[in-house]
Protein backbone atom coordinates (compact mmCIF):
# COMPACT_ATOMS: atom_id res chain seq x y z
CA UNK A 1 0.00 0.00 0.00
CA UNK A 2 2.56 2.56 1.18
CA UNK A 3 4.10 1.66 -3.00
CA UNK A 4 0.87 2.52 -4.06
CA UNK A 5 0.50 5.59 -2.53
CA UNK A 6 3.65 7.22 -3.38
CA UNK A 7 2.84 6.24 -7.17
CA UNK A 8 -0.22 7.95 -6.49
CA UNK A 9 1.78 10.99 -5.01
CA UNK A 10 4.38 11.04 -7.94
CA UNK A 11 1.55 11.04 -10.60
CA UNK A 12 -0.13 14.26 -8.56
CA UNK A 13 3.11 15.69 -8.67
CA UNK A 14 2.93 16.07 -5.09
CA UNK A 15 -0.48 17.72 -5.65
CA UNK A 16 -2.29 15.51 -4.07
CA UNK A 17 -3.20 15.78 0.03
CA UNK A 18 -4.18 12.99 1.99
CA UNK A 19 -7.83 12.87 1.25
CA UNK A 20 -7.32 12.35 -2.72
CA UNK A 21 -5.26 9.36 -1.87
CA UNK A 22 -7.16 7.98 -0.29
CA UNK A 23 -10.03 8.39 -2.52
CA UNK A 24 -7.27 6.95 -5.23
CA UNK A 25 -5.89 3.64 -2.74
CA UNK A 26 -10.40 3.18 -2.57
CA UNK A 27 -10.50 3.29 -6.47
CA UNK A 28 -7.70 0.63 -6.49
CA UNK A 29 -9.33 -1.87 -3.87
CA UNK A 30 -7.94 -0.32 -0.11
CA UNK A 31 -10.24 -0.09 2.63
CA UNK A 32 -8.03 2.40 4.51
CA UNK A 33 -8.94 5.12 7.22
CA UNK A 34 -7.73 8.85 6.36
CA UNK A 35 -5.90 9.18 9.47
CA UNK A 36 -4.06 6.15 8.58
CA UNK A 37 -2.99 7.32 4.63
CA UNK A 38 -2.28 11.10 6.84
CA UNK A 39 -0.25 9.30 9.18
CA UNK A 40 2.02 7.23 6.66
CA UNK A 41 2.54 9.84 4.27
CA UNK A 42 3.53 12.03 7.10
CA UNK A 43 6.07 8.93 7.73
CA UNK A 44 7.28 8.50 4.29
CA UNK A 45 7.72 12.45 4.12
CA UNK A 46 5.53 12.41 0.90
CA UNK A 47 3.06 15.13 2.15
CA UNK A 48 2.15 18.18 0.51
CA UNK A 49 3.70 21.79 1.80
CA UNK A 50 0.55 22.77 2.81
CA UNK A 51 1.14 21.15 6.12
CA UNK A 52 4.84 22.64 6.49
CA UNK A 53 4.18 25.81 6.74
CA UNK A 54 2.13 28.33 8.58
CA UNK A 55 -0.79 30.00 6.76
CA UNK A 56 -0.63 33.84 7.03
CA UNK A 57 -3.19 36.08 9.10
CA UNK A 58 -6.07 37.52 7.33
CA UNK A 59 -6.05 41.44 6.83
CA UNK A 60 -8.36 43.41 5.00
CA UNK A 61 -6.23 46.04 3.98
CA UNK A 62 -5.69 47.35 0.84
CA UNK A 63 -3.59 50.75 1.20
CA UNK A 64 -4.36 53.79 -0.21
CA UNK A 65 -7.15 53.28 -2.68
CA UNK A 66 -7.65 56.06 -5.57
CA UNK A 67 -6.49 59.01 -6.26
CA UNK A 68 -6.83 61.95 -3.84
CA UNK A 69 -7.72 64.97 -5.02
CA UNK A 70 -5.81 68.06 -4.18
CA UNK A 71 -7.48 70.83 -2.23
CA UNK A 72 -7.32 73.71 -4.39
CA UNK A 73 -9.54 75.86 -2.38
CA UNK A 74 -8.26 76.51 0.72
CA UNK A 75 -10.96 76.24 3.59
CA UNK A 76 -12.61 78.62 5.21
CA UNK A 77 -13.95 80.04 2.44
CA UNK A 78 -16.54 82.98 1.76
CA UNK A 79 -19.48 83.29 -1.08
CA UNK A 80 -21.13 85.66 -1.98
CA UNK A 81 -23.69 83.74 -4.03
CA UNK A 82 -24.57 79.98 -5.11
CA UNK A 83 -22.31 78.49 -7.46
CA UNK A 84 -19.97 81.49 -7.45
CA UNK A 85 -16.92 78.99 -6.60
CA UNK A 86 -17.25 76.88 -9.58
Amino acid sequence: MKQEMRKIVKASKGRYGYRRVRLKLRKLRYIVNHKKVLRIMREENVLGSKFNTRSRKYSSYKGTVGKIADNIVARPFNVSAANKLW
